[in-house]
Order: structure tokens, then C-alpha cells, then sequence
């Protein structure tokens, strides 16, 4: 029999069980933070822990790793779930971190599931303490992060900050294709006060260097919770719109929405006036299934909108733009929202919605500082790089450059237009003033006449209808209509997904 082992197995998952020690978990719970069992317990449907026995033993105790990996099913679908555990060193790495991180990272990947990390300190290489206990230094370099960056191109990645996440843990942190933060609960950073003041000189708290209106506003996370439950919901939620993998399609969920359905309200809500905004939020809430959209990066770049949505059960992606900030203009940062968007669309094959108000790029003397066309560039290579199914509704404006960007024009897309359309290289409004400066200077006095005289004859073939007559817009549909115009697409597109990954693996 092998009584004294099996004895002292239990012993050693027992201790493991217990973490870093009644001490450190109640000083876990003191800062409003569960520990890592008990979020695995909150996140997942079923458990099954890989490396238990991890850590460093003595006579008497057991100390486990503090990063935790398993199988699990979150709404009965597989997944990988790797947590750091605070409650020991901090969430910082050891010798075992290293290689337990590596293997959750390959499982994922070669299981072809989705990988969760829950993240909660540093993830990197501990503290400097460390250098006398191993009698010299090391030069850098991350473990496995090749795992983590191919991660990228096959499976879903969601990590959740739920503690102070700095360094390394940052970077585990960004590269995912959702991350996702409590709201005072966390904070993310290169690297925290401390070193901010040794290093820099610079004195500042922990929520104004790393807090969530910082970094949602950076772009360095997409979405805010309230509370750790808050964060596994939407961590549910996101995976819900996801393949299992690159090698899949997402998954087509029940609707008890009518995909027939029609809005009178999509009617009125573009104003005659061009210089009006509106919501645009609204139509997307009229336009897809009720209660699906979900809005990523909200707080970053917000002249541009990229959200999830089901149109009769069918994931998509979507883009959009505000016209309350900067009239729904392409800035630098919104140019890199799109491309990463569009990115994750593509390697998940989610048709992509494209909702047009595009005056252009926002311009001046910021917008240059800031390499707006380059980056606007490289959004326009995103999407004519795409393969997905794609769908623009031109619901307003679409001009220059940033207006061609509304979709990959070297292949068939549904694009309709409402009657609100408005479009061209530049608008009348500002163009017309370039185009004949020289006419209106030269008449002098009369220069107001002359300017009205124009702008009327412009407006005579500005109507959408003429583009329409040149089949250079393929349909102009009534606005209450586009719902069902767009449910009976995504049958089409679902129908010609090609399920197969693509090289697409920027965070």
C-alpha cells in the first residue's frame, strides 16, 4: 500500500488549498480583492487545477507557486484559465511561475480553447531582494512569450486586471485581444509609484498613474467593471461573441428578436442640418439584436466606436463613428482602434458592420504631431487586408481618405446608403472655398454672391440620388429598414465564413 504517500499528497493540496496563509488572505480581503480560489470559483463552471504541487516544501510546510492553471468550462464551453495568486510573493515569478505560465499558454493554444488570465501583481521577475539569494544578475527576457504572442493568431485571449498590475503582468495584461479592469480596484502600470519617484523623479499615487481613467483613456485596457463579479460577467459575455478558435466560427446564438423588425425612429434621427450631430448609439441599439451590443475602448479614441453585436444571433463587428466628438472625425488614436479592431475580426472571422458618418481625419497641428496619416494609413491597410464578410450602411457623410476606409473596395461588400448620404472628397462646406479661391478673390465685392451662386449649383448634384443614378452606391434604402437589410446579409456571410486562421497577431 502506499498509505504514507497518498497521506502525504492530501497534506501537500491541503497547504496548497491555503495559499499563502490565513495572514495574507485576510489582507486580501482587507483591500476588497478575493484570492485566486475564490475567483476561479466566481468565474468557472467546473475546475480541474494542472500543477497542484508546484512550489517549495520543507519538512513541515508546503508553499505553493502563486500563479494557478487548469481546465475549466465557463458557460459549458472549454477554457484555460491561468490566475496569479497575490496571497504569495506578491504575484510575483519564481523558478516554477515560468514554466506553469508556459504550459497554460501552449494548452490553450494546441487545445484550441480560449485562454483567461487573471492577473493580480508583477508576473515578472520578483524583487531586487532576490539578487543575493541567487548570487548574480540575469539579463532579461520573457519565458514562453512566443506562446503568448501566437496565442494571438489562434485562440481567444481575455485577461482581466484585478489587483495592481505593473511590469511584466502589464504586458500579459495588453497582449489579449480584450483586457478588461475594476474600477478603483486595479490599477495597471510599467511601473508603479515607487519607482516612478526613484526613477523619475515624479511623485505620484496609484490611481492617477495607472487607475482606470487613465488607462481606459490610453487605450491600454477595453472595458471597466465595478466589481470583480462585474469583470467575470463580462469576461462571459465577451467569450460568448468568440470562436472556440481561429480554426472555428462563432457561435450562433438563439434570437427572440424579429430579424424583420423595423424602426420608424432611424427615420428622424439624422437631422437635415449636416452641422447637427445625433446619437449614434441609438442606431446601433435599433439596428441589432436587442441588448447584444457591446462597446470596447469606450473611453479611448471616441470619435471612433468598435462594439460586439449579434444581428438574429449572429456575432459581428462593429464600427462606427461619433459624430459628438470631433463630428465623428478619424484621429491617430482612433486609426489604431480600427486596425486592432478589424484585426480581431479577421482572426475570429466576424462579419464586420460598418455604421459610415466619416467626415475625415481630424486635421491641424495636433493631428500632424500626432502621425495621424500614417496611422490612418495602416487602418486602411487593416481593412483592405480583411477577408471577412463586410457590410457598410452610409448613414451620413463619408469624405476624403478616412471616408474610404468604410470598406475593402477590391471585393463584394453590401453597402447601402440612407437618403441622409453626403459624400465626395471634401465637403462643400471649407472645399469650396480651396477649389475657387482664386474666382472669389478676383471678385472682390461680389465675392459673397459668387460664393452662394456656387455653393447652390454644387448642391444641385450633391444629392445622393445622382450617385445612385451612376451606380457608384449600389442601394438607397429607407433608414427604418436596415435591420432586416442587414439579417437577411448575415445568413449570407455566416454562410461563406471560411474557418480557417489568419496571420493577424498584433495585441
Amino acid at each position: 500500500m502506499w498509505d504514507p504517500e497518498l497521506a502525504e499528497l492530501k497534506r501537500r493540496k491541503e497547504q496548497a488549498e491555503r495559499m499563502g496563509g490565513d495572514e495574507r488572505v485576510a489582507r486580501q480581503h482587507a483591500t476588497g480583492r478575493l484570492t485566486i480560489r475564490e475567483r476561479l470559483a466566481a468565474l468557472t463552471d467546473t475546475w480541474r487545477e494542472v500543477g497542484a504541487l508546484t512550489g517549495r516544501a520543507t519538512a513541515d510546510t508546503f508553499t505553493p507557486a502563486n500563479v494557478i492553471i487548469g481546465r475549466a468550462r465557463i458557460d459549458g464551453r472549454r477554457v484555460v484559465v491561468a490566475g496569479d495568486d497575490f496571497t504569495v510573493r506578491g504575484g510575483a515569478a519564481d523558478a516554477a511561475i515560468h514554466e506553469k505560465q508556459i504550459l497554460a499558454e501552449r494548452m490553450a493554444g494546441e487545445l484550441r480553447v480560449p485562454l483567461v488570465r487573471l492577473i493580480d501583481g508583477t508576473g515578472g521577475g520578483g524583487s531586487v531582494k532576490q539578487l543575493e539569494d541567487f548570487g548574480r544578475t540575469y539579463v532579461p527576457y520573457n519565458p514562453g512569450w512566443d506562446q503568448v504572442v501566437a496565442n494571438l493568431g489562434r485562440v481567444p485571449v481575455i485577461a482581466l486586471a484585478l489587483g495592481p498590475v505593473a511590469g511584466l503582468g502589464a504586458a500579459r495584461l495588453v497582449t489579449s485581444h480584450v483586457s478588461i479592469m475594476v474600477r478603483e480596484l486595479s490599477q495597471v502600470f510599467i511601473a508603479g509609484p515607487a519607482v516612478v519617484e526613484a526613477g523619475m523623479g515624479e511623485s505620484v499615487g496609484k490611481e492617477e498613474l495607472g487607475g482606470w481613467r487613465t488607462v481606459s483613456a490610453a487605450g491600454t485596457v477595453d472595458l471597466v467593471a465595478d466589481s470583480e463579479q462585474e469583470a467575470f460577467g463580462l469576461t462571459r459575455r465577451v467569450l460568448a461573441y468568440l470562436p472556440q478558435s481561429a480554426w472555428r466560427t462563432p457561435p450562433v446564438a438563439d434570437s427572440a428578436d424579429d430579424p424583420d423588425r423595423t424602426s420608424d425612429e432611424l427615420r428622424a434621427i439624422v437631422p437635415r442640418d449636416r452641422r447637427r450631430p445625433y446619437d449614434m448609439r441609438r442606431i446601433l441599439e435599433l439596428t441589432f439584436d436587442v441588448g447584444s451590443v457591446l462597446e470596447l475602448g469606450r473611453r479611448f479614441a471616441p470619435s471612433t466606436i468598435t462594439a460586439l453585436a449579434r444581428l438574429d444571433g449572429h456575432p459581428v463587428a462593429v464600427l462606427a463613428s461619433d459624430p459628438l466628438v470631433y463630428g465623428g472625425g478619424l484621429t491617430a488614436h482612433g486609426s489604431d482602434k480600427m486596425a486592432r479592431f478589424v484585426d480581431l475580426a479577421e482572426t475570429f472571422h466576424l462579419p464586420i458592420v460598418h455604421l459610415v458618418d466619416q467626415p475625415g481625419f481630424v486635421i491641424g497641428t495636433a493631428a500632424e504631431k500626432a502621425g495621424t496619416i500614417r496611422r490612418g494609413a495602416r487602418a486602411l491597410a487593416a481593412v483592405y487586408q480583411s477577408t471577412v464578410p463586410w457590410a457598410s450602411v452610409l448613414v451620413r457623410r463619408v469624405f476624403g481618405v478616412a471616408g474610404a476606409a468604410h470598406r475593402p473596395h477590391d471585393r463584394y461588400g453590401l453597402r447601402v446608403a440612407w437618403p441622409s448620404g453626403d459624400w465626395g472628397s471634401l465637403p462643400i462646406e471649407g472645399g469650396l472655398e480651396v477649389a475657387f479661391k482664386r474666382l472669389l478673390a478676383e471678385a472682390g465685392e461680389e465675392a459673397a454672391t459668387l460664393k452662394a451662386e456656387i455653393a447652390e449649383r454644387l448642391e444641385a448634384v450633391r444629392s445622393p440620388f445622382r450617385t445612385a443614378e451612376a451606380f457608384l452606391v449600389e442601394d438607397i434604402i429607407d433608414p427604418a429598414e436596415t435591420r432586416p437589410a442587414l439579417t437577411d446579409w448575415i445568413h449570407d456571410a455566416y454562410a461563406a465564413l471560411d474557418p480557417a486562421p489568419h496571420p493577424t497577431t498584433r495585441p
